[in-house]
């Protein structure tokens, strides 16, 4: 039903399909493609947050949201980003559109992420089952806490985590899900 799952969506700025392109090329040449991202909150409002592997392409080993990845061709951001989890971390949940945003930032290894990111957020309580190739670690943090430790050691991070992580903490806290 889908391509090659090492492609990405080329986008332009309004989220429109352009064309599909091998992921690492994409990255390469820094080109807009589009991806998503998952924020997961427990019943004490604590976010899920995961260390890459170590062996992923690009920031393995820094700590970011529960899931990030990109849709395939005709693949709906919200679809994807439930794929994901349950190919991640090993469990699903429902999910809902919380805001997009487009950002650029220098990698390791010489690539450029430059992404229209669709950011959803969403509640679990359940077991957590990480894929090993994709997770290192995995912990619900007190979001207060997990501010304070971007703010003061943002290079333990990825940047769109960096970049995303106060407008969903402000979006949460006036839906009071987290303090």
């Amino acid at each position: 039903m889908y391509p090659e799952k090492n492609s990405v969506v080329l986008v332009d700025e309004n989220d429109r399909s352009l064309a599909s392109i091998d992921k690492m090329e994409a990255h390469e040449l820094g080109l807009l493609h589009r991806a998503f991202s998952v924020f997961i909150f427990n019943a004490e409002g604590k976010m899920l947050i995961h260390q890459r592997a170590k062996s992923k392409y690009h920031c393995g080993g820094l700590w970011t949201n529960a899931c990030c990845s990109h849709p395939y061709l005709f693949e709906e951001p919200k679809d994807a980003a439930k794929r994901r989890l349950k190919e991640e971390l090993g469990f699903s949940c429902d999910v809902t559109k919380a805001f997009s945003f487009i950002y650029k930032a220098e990698l390791d290894k010489g690539l450029t992420e430059h992404e229209y990111d669709h950011v959803f957020i969403g509640n679990y309580e359940g077991n957590i089952n990480p894929n090993e190739d994709e997770v290192e670690n995995y912990e619900y943090l007190d979001c207060e806490f997990l501010a304070l430790e971007v703010k003061h050691f943002p290079d333990k991070f990825t940047p769109w985590f960096r970049i995303a992580l106060p407008k969903v903490l402000e979006l949460v806290k006036k839906m009071g899900i987290a303090a």
